[in-house]
């Protein structure tokens, strides 16, 4: 029996690592409780959906664990608090980041305060990611497993959240979670990660948003103004994009692909041009809003942290300076290429996430 015995919410997707997170609660002595979260109400015969399988391997796992399982239906949450917003940015022009907003608004909002609602003194999701504190303060630090860490997505929780999560596989690799899920058998202990946005799948992102946004087709330009193309709509396409422009093999230029290198919304207006290194893809500096502290407070600026501004992307040395109350400066050592509008940038000081922004050049 756990010395200090809880009763502990797993979110339970179907996948291996929530899988293993249920696994090790109920190996420690803990009531645990598996819950699958329904976000996303989609039709039974679309190909892309996997809800109903997810669903199947999830209660396989819990029988298997011999934990129950309950089902949360946060459909209409997700389509007003994540999908339309995203809708709203995709239509303006820029790039939100989905999985960000979800854990902002469901995961850590909705469903946390479902959780506890339930009885439960903490939520656990199969996050790779750690919580520690020092002085009365949660902290958000990376997980043991660098190639997996998700802080990046979390950097949206507060103290509120922190004090009632548990993320017990971020002290793991990842090989050593599916090792514990095949030791104990577990149905899903090769099932392949989930790697789509969590609305689309892994359908055509163009395709989707084509169901949901009226596409305006218009010019793709050179920076110096000369017509060479047209798109389907400037919300399709993305800051540094190479795929789908279907512009290459022209006879007036060489052979180099062509990326995105900015959008011009007002004109509808995609600007284009030839080189992976094209100059106007890199930028020194950027300026983020929607500002989210960890710890509730900014850090004292100007100060010298470490940035991401993507997923994965290492560590980029940085100076932030706050600008007024919820707009920062950032300024890079080093020109960073591809920086777009709408994704975030999450700052970190060493292993601690303190946050981060959306990004607003």
């Amino acid at each position: 029996m756990a010395k200090n015995r809880q009763k502990i919410a797993v979110g339970v997707s179907g996948g291996v690592d929530s899988a293993v997170t249920a696994l090790l609660l109920h190996q420690a002595g803990h009531e645990v409780v598996g819950i699958f979260m329904q976000n996303w109400e989609a039709d039974r015969e679309d190909p892309f959906c996997t809800a109903e399988q997810d669903l199947s391997d999830a209660r396989a796992i819990c029988n298997q664990i011999g934990i129950p399982l309950e089902t949360a239906n946060f459909a209409p949450q997700y389509w007003e608090q994540v999908f339309q917003y995203c809708l709203d940015e995709f239509a303006s022009g820029r790039t939100p980041n989905p999985d960000i907003w979800c854990n902002r608004e469901i995961k850590f909002k909705v469903f946390l305060q479902h959780a506890l609602a339930l009885g439960a003194d903490k939520l656990a999701t199969g996050h790779y990611a750690q919580i520690n504190s020092a002085a009365e303060t949660f902290h958000l630090q990376r997980a043991i497993d660098n190639n997996k860490d998700q802080t990046y997505f979390l950097y949206t929780l507060g103290q509120s959240q922190l004090q009632h999560c548990v993320f017990p596989i971020g002290t793991y690799l990842k090989p050593d979670v599916r090792r514990l899920a095949e030791q104990h058998q577990l149905i899903n202990h090769a099932k392949k990660d989930s790697t789509g946005i969590c609305f689309i799948g892994e359908r055509k992102f163009k395709d989707f948003l084509k169901e949901f946004l009226l596409a305006q087709p218009g010019d793709m330009e050179t920076p110096e103004g000369k017509k060479i193309g047209k798109h389907d709509g400037v919300m399709f396409y993305t800051i540094g994009q190479r795929k789908g422009l279907q512009i290459g093999g022209r006879r007036d230029s060489d052979d180099e692909a062509w990326y995105v290198l900015a959008k011009d919304v007002k004109r509808n207006v995609l600007i284009v041009g030839q080189g992976h290194d094209h100059p106007l893809l890199y930028a020194s500096t950027l300026i983020c809003d929607n500002v989210h502290w960890v710890s509730s407070s900014a850090p004292i600026t100007p100060c010298n942290l470490t940035a991401k501004a993507r997923y994965r992307q290492i560590d980029q040395p940085c100076r932030l300076t706050q600008l007024n109350k919820n707009e920062f400066k950032v300024e890079f050592n080093e020109p960073q290429r591809a920086l777009t509008p709408g994704q975030s940038i999450v700052f970190y000081q060493d292993q601690i996430c303190l946050g981060g922004g959306t990004i607003n050049l």
